[in-house]
C-alpha cells in the first residue's frame, strides 16, 4: 500500500471516529489542536525568554557588579534578552539612578519583575482551561450518546438487541476517552510550565537581591 493510500485510510478512520462521537467529539478535536498549538507556542516563548539558558551572562554581570565594576556589569548584560538579564539590568539601572531612593529603586524593580513574570505566564490559563473542559466535553458526549442509545433500546421494545445497545455505549464512551486524552497532556504541560515560571521568579528575585545588597547605591 502506497504512503498516500495509508494516509488516506488513516484520515478516513479518524473521520469515522469523529462522526461516531458527534458534536462533542468534533469539539474535543478542535480543543486538541488548539492545545497542541498552545503548548508549542509556550515552549518557543520560554526559549525566547531564556528559561533554559542557565543565566551564565547574568551571573557574570552580577560578579562585575559585586566588584564595583558597574560599566562592565551593564555592558555584559546589555545585549541579553532573557528575563533574568532584563530584570537584572533594570535593577542595576534603578540602583544607579540618582533621582531614586533605595526604596523607590526596589519598587521600580518590583514593577518590572511583575511585568516580566506576567509575560512568562501568558498562555497558562489556556492550558488550565483545556485541562478542565476536555473531560467535561467528553462527559457531555458520553451522556448524550447514552441517551441516544437508551432511546433506541426503548423504541426497539421487546425486539431489542443487546449488541446494538453495547455498540451505542461503546461509541458514547469514545468522547470520554478523547476528552481525557486532551486533558492529561494539557495538565502535564501546565505543571511543567508553572515550574519553569516559578524557577524564573526565584532566579529573578535572587538577582535583584544581589544588586541591592551590594551596599550604598551607585558604589562598589
Amino acid at each position: 500500500m502506497s504512503p498516500d493510500a495509508v494516509a488516506l485510510d488513516a484520515f478516513d478512520r479518524v473521520q469515522t471516529l469523529l462522526d461516531m462521537g458527534g458534536a462533542a467529539m468534533w469539539a474535543i478535536a478542535a480543543l486538541s489542536v488548539a492545545t497542541l498549538a498552545l503548548i508549542l507556542w509556550k515552549i518557543w516563548m520560554l526559549m525566547a525568554f531564556g528559561a533554559w539558558s542557565g543565566g551564565r551572562h547574568t551571573a557574570a554581570a552580577l560578579a562585575h557588579w559585586a566588584a564595583g565594576r558597574d560599566s562592565e556589569a551593564l555592558a555584559e548584560i546589555a545585549p541579553r534578552n532573557s528575563l533574568r538579564a532584563r530584570l537584572t539590568r533594570a535593577a542595576m539601572q534603578a540602583a544607579l539612578n540618582p533621582s531614586l531612593s533605595r526604596a523607590a529603586a526596589e519598587a521600580e524593580t518590583g514593577r518590572v519583575a511583575r511585568a516580566l513574570l506576567a509575560d512568562a505566564g501568558r498562555g497558562l490559563r489556556g492550558l488550565e482551561l483545556a485541562a478542565t473542559i476536555g473531560p467535561l466535553l467528553g462527559l457531555l458526549g458520553t451522556i448524550t450518546g447514552m441517551i441516544a442509545a437508551f432511546q433506541a433500546l426503548q423504541l426497539a421494545g421487546a425486539h431489542a438487541d443487546p449488541a446494538t445497545l453495547a455498540g451505542g455505549i461503546w461509541e458514547a464512551l469514545l468522547t470520554t476517552a478523547a476528552g481525557m486524552a486532551v486533558a492529561i497532556p494539557a495538565q502535564v504541560a501546565l505543571t511543567a510550565f508553572e515550574s519553569v515560571v516559578d524557577r524564573l521568579r526565584h532566579d529573578m528575585e535572587d538577582s535583584a537581591t544581589q544588586v541591592f545588597l551590594r551596599g550604598p547605591k551607585g558604589r562598589g
